[in-house]
């Protein structure tokens, strides 16, 4: 086999489909890779129900589906799925889904009585369309890549934040994590980025209401870097934002894979004491948020999901890729 770094994908062996969910990161994914988006419509019928075709042969080639499943949560899912099973009975060789943004993650187990575990149904429904491997990443549980009978590739963004903040002029750098369930993986950052370590303790009061309560660690006149997986309403990173400056913090950034940006988010991180949001565009943000939001930088993942599409389909290591960055 060739080595790795003469290796070229062939447009007539891999390709690439993108649903609606976010057009423009399969677009930069497919001019990493060389290759021009897969030809293919989806349109909606008047009763809202949706049609996918597929407009150039697939027979016998690797098709990847590129599909974060971000809002609105339900009509993404359900056009993955047309899509699954559309590429399935064109009789493509290996078909892959490619959610960036993994929807319904955090409904992962049964916090109460009569409840479901919707992550596992999700996962049950991709695999019945015909997905026979997913790429995901930074899943807000990592239990839920064990909801998959099919294998499954948990991809990190912090090798993509990591060289954004080293290129940074921080100072004395302190990572806060804002969840002490995210403990283990903002240590990992942590020791990345050559930074201390400290803990939020926090106390859920609502959905969409956090009480931040005690901080874990020395964080006065300290640069504060906030890392986590998703903002959804913003209250948890703006309730430690608010509280880390009471206890002298200085510069406050704050860094998020997906950015879901539900509800007062935009508002509350514009009002908070925080230098910039850093956030990945495994969900795209409106133009709108962006302009109310001047604070926020996007990063890009196309490169890193390009790359470990090129490693999918010439059978080579997806981990060496992490494994390389913590070396």
């Amino acid at each position: 086999m060739q080595s790795q770094k003469t290796q070229t994908v062939d447009g007539n062996d891999l390709k690439v489909f993108s649903g609606r969910a976010n057009l423009v990161l399969a677009q930069q994914i497919c001019t990493h890779l060389g290759l021009p988006l897969a030809k293919s419509r989806i349109d909606d019928f008047p009763d809202s129900e949706i049609m996918f075709k597929v407009d150039e042969d697939i027979r016998g080639r690797d098709v990847f589906i590129v599909q974060p499943t971000c809002e609105p949560v339900n009509d993404h899912l359900m056009e993955l799925l047309v899509m699954l099973d559309c590429v399935r009975r064109a009789s493509a060789r290996s078909i892959t889904a490619v959610i960036p943004y993994f929807g319904y993650a955090r409904q992962d187990q049964k916090h109460e009585g009569r409840t479901p575990i919707t992550a596992k149904l999700v996962a049950n429904l991709i695999t019945s369309a015909g997905a026979d491997r997913v790429v995901t990443m930074d899943l807000h549980a990592g239990q839920v890549q064990g909801f998959f009978d099919i294998p499954l590739d948990h991809l990190q963004s912090q090798p993509v934040f990591t060289r954004y903040f080293t290129q940074q002029n921080l100072g004395p750098l302190t990572l806060v994590s804002p969840d002490i369930g995210n403990v283990k993986v903002d240590g990992q950052f942590a020791r990345r980025l050559n930074a201390d370590l400290a803990i939020i303790d926090k106390r859920r009061i609502s959905d969409s209401e956090v009480q931040a309560c005690n901080i874990i660690g020395d964080v006065s006149g300290r640069t504060i870097l906030m890392f986590d997986d998703i903002i959804s309403t913003a209250a948890t990173i703006c309730a430690a934002a608010n509280l880390l400056k009471e206890r002298g913090a200085g510069r406050i950034y704050v860094g998020a894979t997906h950015a879901v940006f539900c509800g007062p988010a935009v508002e509350r991180l514009s009002a908070a004491p925080i230098e910039q949001v850093v956030v990945s565009d495994t969900i795209p943000i409106s133009s709108d948020k962006l302009a109310q939001l001047p604070k926020l930088k996007v990063l890009s993942v196309a490169g890193l999901l390009a790359e470990t599409i090129k490693r999918i389909h010439f059978n080579l290591s997806v981990s060496s890729l992490f494994e390389r960055e913590t070396t």
